[in-house]
């Protein structure tokens, strides 16, 4: 079938409880979106997906939560207050805004409206705060982070030496990040709020190639095992004169949303960039150091060449928001039934599925099988999410789970109450089979695990 459009996704993730418009009641704020019971839960299962697979299957990483509030120092060195930047244009007549470096070399009216449009002017990303209790003294200043790295650079020393980390080793971490975007839409794509999934991986110089290949590899095969079809993932090598002033290399992988293909992740060869940024780093001719704020030398001791070096750095970056809208994009389907309406099934990996199983009465108002289904809910959610069911008709409580992922549904019947079986049907065959009460958690377990590894 053909991919959906943003539209139907957009119209899935409110009608099933996966994501709502911001303050929506007081009609919305732009580009700020709410995971609503079965978003969060998507959400909640990406990042732990993703955490177990860099951090807890890996014998070279470690993990970090810093704080979103840093010293406005930590801006300064890393270049963000000079440099974090976009160019910035207003159209006069109908006061639509546009980042220059979108619009094609030349454009002299606005593409909306062909009104005129104003000179280009920097606009800095950084939303700014204040701390304590005078807000309009400088010396107050902080900034709401516009990406998590930072807090990995100026923890390097402190992560090193109480983990006792030798190189190579990571250091990874999922927070929230903010951004004031000129330009935002598409969703949960861009957005002013987001939440990345970041890892700073230590290195030698000279050995930075090879691991940025190494992560380049890792990174594209995660996508592909929670269920992303290779043909719908690329690869994009960022080409030299569109680097950031950091970086050595950089690869994006790329997915293709309804929007079109656009960046997922990047991963990126920083170099020693940060670290010798955040460090006190050599004196300089005029014999001070380059960064005066500071204390500490960045430095890692290397006991094979007996030296201090400066670690190269290598960023696999993704944004979390990015990758669920990904991963509703592809789970998306509509099946026929054969009665001229389709059904949308969410094919999710069982492992990022909202709700495991779903265990449904034949009959709700009778009181037996309705004690049987509850019971069979507490005993399944002993073993993960399972959730009971009794606010339709077995078919719209089929089509309801199919639409939110859930990779089996358990029907409770009068034979259920003579022989202590249940009727358990599959989510993308639609098939269905007896299974006895006293196996179904192991019977399901094991269907789950199966299935999430195969995929």
């Amino acid at each position: 079938m053909p991919a959906p459009d943003m539209n139907t996704i957009v119209s899935l993730c409110k009608r099933r409880g996966f994501l709502f418009q911001s303050s929506e009641i007081y009609g919305g704020l732009e580009s700020t979106w709410d995971y609503g019971p079965m978003g969060v839960e998507l959400k909640n299962a990406v990042k732990r997906e993703w955490w177990k697979a860099n951090v807890y299957d890996r014998d070279d990483m470690e993990g970090l939560d810093a704080a979103i509030l840093m010293k406005r120092a930590v801006w300064r060195y890393s270049g963000h207050e000079e440099t974090f930047h976009d160019p910035m244009i207003d159209c006069k007549k109908c006061k639509k805004r546009f980042r220059a470096d979108h619009l094609e070399p030349g454009t002299e009216a606005c593409p909306e409206c062909g009104g005129e449009l104003t000179e280009a002017r920097q606009f800095n990303l950084m939303f700014r705060t204040h701390v304590g209790p005078v807000s309009d003294d400088e010396s107050s200043l902080v900034y709401l982070r516009p990406e998590t790295a930072q807090g990995i650079f100026v923890n390097f020393a402190n992560v090193q030496t109480a983990m006792r980390r030798k190189l190579p080793f990571g250091i990874a971490q999922i927070g929230k990040a903010f951004r004031n975007e000129i330009v935002t839409g598409n969703f949960i794509f861009r957005t002013r709020e987001f939440e990345q999934m970041e890892i700073e991986f230590f290195c030698r110089p000279g050995e930075d190639e090879e691991w940025h290949r190494h992560w380049v590899d890792q990174r594209y095969n995660w996508y592909i095992g929670l269920g992303i079809d290779p043909s719908h993932l690329r690869r994009y090598d960022v080409p030299a004169d569109d680097l950031a002033h950091y970086s050595k290399a950089t690869v994006d992988l790329e997915y293709e949303y309804p929007i079109g293909w656009s960046e997922l992740e990047g991963i990126a060869n920083r170099t020693d960039f940060d670290l010798q940024s955040h460090s006190k780093g050599p004196t300089g001719e005029d014999g001070k150091r380059l960064n005066r704020d500071t204390t500490v030398d960045l430095t890692y001791f290397d006991p094979q060449s007996r030296e201090h070096v400066t670690p190269y750095v290598i960023e696999p970056s993704a944004g979390v928001d990015r990758s669920v809208l990904a991963l509703l994009c592809e789970a998306y389907s509509e099946r026929d039934t054969g009665k001229g309406q389709p059904r949308v099934v969410m094919g999710l990996d069982p492992r990022l599925a909202p709700i495991k199983a779903a265990v449904l009465p034949l009959k709700r108002n009778e009181p037996r099988i309705v004690e049987k289904g509850r019971a069979l809910r507490r005993m399944l959610s002993e073993h993960f999410r399972a959730v009971y069911d009794d606010t339709g008709g077995i078919g719209k409580l089929y089509a309801r789970q199919d639409e939110i992922g859930t990779p089996f549904c358990c029907t409770v019947d009068f034979q259920t109450l003579d022989d202590d079986t249940v009727t358990v049907r599959d989510r993308d065959t639609w098939d269905q089979q007896r299974v006895a009460v006293g196996e179904l958690a192991a019977h399901l377990g094991s269907r789950l695990v199966v299935r999430g590894n195969e995929s």
